[in-house]
């Protein structure tokens, strides 16, 4: 996605079953009893409403996330697909993806989302281990995840990405690679490859706190994801962000544009948006009631005039001025590859690049090799990736 496009989040918050280590907002729920039509005409709802109150944009990327959006009957989200074209101008090269899980998708289901435009699958296989998965509580097996994924290449989707998760309890590093190796091997160019991480709120958030939750040891997950890094370097992939990795060109378009901090439009239940106020270097943001029936209700009642301000539909709506803008660049940009012009931001936010605490927390991470100073752009050597978070805080 180009710099200056917007990119617009769709939530679907339903799934088959709740994974122990998730903390988005999902609820577990069988497809059948999901009112698809009634859940789209409430994001169209919201649509018309937020399209006048922002005005025109150029939309570079549409993105389907949850919860798990393959459950949605595809000619529901091709509505919601269709008005989101209808209501902004689009890019020629309008990226379109749809999150979807093993259990909700097959050949038929992976062609009926391409037939409505959808141009790009992310499909959460997670593990190719049999007990990886149960300890992950995911519902699927290998030979299902794996069926998926070349179910989605016979049915011509353009572009497919997978997701794994490494730093699982006795995980060998070896383990993580191969798994890394295999998916790439059966032809995707998109891989993305998470630690494990562990949040309050989720079951194994939990059980962590109580003692209960088996553990990796930080150690082999550091040489596991090195091992990843290697062995997709090799095969032609682009770690272009910490846990990201593409062949040249395939890159996530929609998360391009979150790295590098353009606006976004969210649309649906416990959603979040980024948009500018006006002609202000302001934004507002803003998050979407979270139990689906407040939602759908306060799709109903809302004014038009004033959509999210104290009408239900937005539990939050706030001001972000230019220097918290910069903070959260920061921290989103040095996760890539490409890092940050943090000059070139700071013009753009009317805020100040260098003050005199980030000047000199900038000089001793360059000491320490953990920052790299190239005229205005900073970024992160390979080597400290693994120190990326604690980097970006000491630079705020």
């Amino acid at each position: 996605m180009k710099h200056n496009q917007t990119g617009v989040y769709v939530h679907f918050p339903w799934c088959l079953a709740k994974c122990p280590y998730c903390d988005f907002v999902s609820y577990a729920k069988d497809r059948a009893s999901i009112d698809h039509a009634g859940y789209a005409d409430a994001v169209l709802r919201e649509l018309d409403a937020r399209a006048e109150a922002i005005g025109d944009r150029v939309v570079g990327s549409i993105f389907f996330g949850g919860g798990t959006p393959s459950l949605w009957e595809p000619h529901e989200l091709g509505r919601v697909l269709d008005a989101i074209r209808a209501h902004f101008s689009c890019a020629p090269d309008l990226e379109i993806t749809v999150e979807c899980n093993p259990t909700s998708l097959d050949r038929a289901r992976a062609g009926a989302l391409r037939d409505v435009g959808v141009d790009r699958l992310s499909i959460g296989t997670q593990s190719l281990r049999e007990e990886q998965l149960r300890y992950l509580g995911r519902l699927h097996d290998p030979a299902g995840a794996l069926a998926a994924i070349e179910g989605a290449m016979a049915a011509g989707v353009p572009r497919l990405s997978t997701d794994i998760i490494f730093g699982l309890p006795e995980q060998a590093p070896e383990d993580a690679r191969d798994q890394a190796i295999r998916l790439a091997e059966l032809g995707l160019t998109h891989l993305s490859c998470y630690q494990l991480t562990i949040e309050p709120g989720t079951q194994f958030g939990e059980l962590a706190r109580r003692g209960r939750l088996p553990l990796a040891d930080d150690g082999r997950t550091a040489d596991a994801f090195l091992a990843i890094d290697e062995a997709l370097g090799a095969r032609g992939f682009r770690h272009y962000e910490i846990s990201n990795y593409a062949q040249p060109g395939e890159e996530s378009r929609h998360n391009l544009g979150y790295w590098r901090g353009e606006e976004y439009i969210g649309l649906g239940c416990a959603a979040f948006g980024c948009v500018r106020n006006g002609n202000s270097v302001e934004r507002v943001r803003y998050r979407n009631a979270v139990d689906p029936k407040k939602y759908v209700e306060a799709t109903r009642t809302m004014r038009r005039d004033r959509v999210g301000d104290g009408d239900g539909l937005s539990t939050l709506s706030e001001a972000v001025n230019g220097e918290a803008l910069l903070r959260e660049r920061i921290m989103l940009s040095l996760r890539t590859e490409e890092g940050l012009d943090l000059e070139q931001s700071a013009t753009e936010l009317h805020v100040e690049p260098w003050p005199r605490e980030r000047r000199r927390a900038a000089e001793r991470l360059v000491t320490m090799n953990r920052l790299r100073v190239d005229g205005p752009r900073l970024s992160i050597p390979r080597p400290a990736w693994l120190f990326t978070d604690d980097t970006a805080a000491r630079l705020f």
